[in-house]
């Protein structure tokens, strides 16, 4: 009987190492997004690496895969529904380039958002919490925190002072190949055209265009204030980079590891909102230099775009989420 009892104990004693040793087994996070090494959203990264792998004292593992080596956000968001990733850090507008998140096209929508912060309200508010879990639930993706303020897009002009929504009638300019920005650019009378970005330069010294709208890094890194004469202050998209990961795998993690986890990517994107800060800074110093810079009457183009977009409603996104998304500005 002694010997049953002994034998017991020592069982329950090595199930019991075994079940502790699997608790504390090391998990390698991969983490793949689309920026090079100098951009904010790599140091960003780097800095999430460094906060979760000491927090966690060697419980996770970052590996960190930059410039698109895993290919764009949809290939990156395949892998994560696949199994083959755990982790991508990038942006919110990308969530709706995948069946499932549709609905995060709102967040793309030119003129919508005010700043960076009426974003926020709007996709942290009790209304948009059920998009975001029927969202996760429909892709298998889980969006851990939408934090990293990235660069807003602007506009810029050879000779044109575009300062109302009147002035953008008959402006020949190179725009991304975005639907929502050809409609938005249409509506208020503009010519846009897609070129790409390695013929801009030249494109706008030749006349081919006459304005473009990346925001003012671009503007500052590839020297377009060389062959442009106004900058004007639009910030008419913004996006915010986010970290995902697989929603099993989120769903399997302990409560401890979520929050260690949520804690690292917090002080990651306040980081990168702090050098995105920083770059706007630097930029808009060199360009306002360069060329005239103007701030356009940006009610005047948001009435023009008043029902633009009102197709969407209830297809893409739930009905009434542009309204709630002006109420809240």
């Amino acid at each position: 009987m002694r010997r049953t009892w002994i034998g017991l104990l020592i069982g329950i004693l090595v199930v019991g190492g075994l079940f502790a040793r699997g608790a504390q087994e090391k998990m390698v996070l991969r983490l793949g997004h689309i920026r090079d090494t100098n951009h904010p959203t790599h140091l960003a990264a780097l800095k999430f690496k460094e906060v979760l792998e000491g927090d966690s004292k060697g419980r996770f593992e970052v590996k960190i895969y930059p410039n698109s080596q895993l290919g764009g956000p949809k290939e990156m968001f395949a892998q994560m529904q696949t199994g083959d990733l755990e982790m991508v850090y990038g942006g919110i507008n990308t969530f709706a380039w995948i069946k499932g998140g549709e609905a995060f096209e709102i967040t793309a929508i030119p003129f919508l958002f005010n700043s960076y912060e009426h974003m926020r309200k709007f996709l942290l508010s009790d209304y948009w919490k059920p998009v975001i879990q029927k969202a996760e639930t429909a892709t298998g993706i889980k969006i851990v925190n939408i934090n990293g303020d990235t660069a807003p897009r602007g506009l810029t002009t050879k000779d044109r002072e575009v300062k109302t929504a009147d002035d953008f009638k008959g402006l020949k300019i190179r725009t991304a190949a975005s639907p929502t920005v050809l409609k938005a650019m249409q509506t208020l009378g503009a010519l846009p055209q897609q070129i790409p970005f390695s013929e801009l330069y030249m494109a706008l010294k030749t006349g081919v265009v006459d304005a473009q709208e990346n925001g003012v890094i671009v503007v500052a890194t590839a020297s377009l204030y060389e062959v442009q004469g106004y900058y004007i202050k639009t910030d008419y998209i913004r996006d915010i980079e986010t970290f995902y990961m697989p929603l099993n795998l989120w769903n399997k993690l302990s409560k401890a590891d979520q929050e260690t986890i949520y804690k690292a990517t917090e002080v990651a994107g306040n980081y990168e909102t702090e050098l995105t800060q920083k770059q706007l800074k630097d930029a808009y110093d060199l360009v306002s230099k360069k060329m005239k810079v103007i701030v356009p009457d940006l009610a005047s183009i948001q009435k023009k775009l008043e029902g633009a977009f009102d197709e969407y409603e209830g297809t893409k996104w739930p009905v009434g989420a542009l309204k709630k998304v002006r109420e809240m500005q």
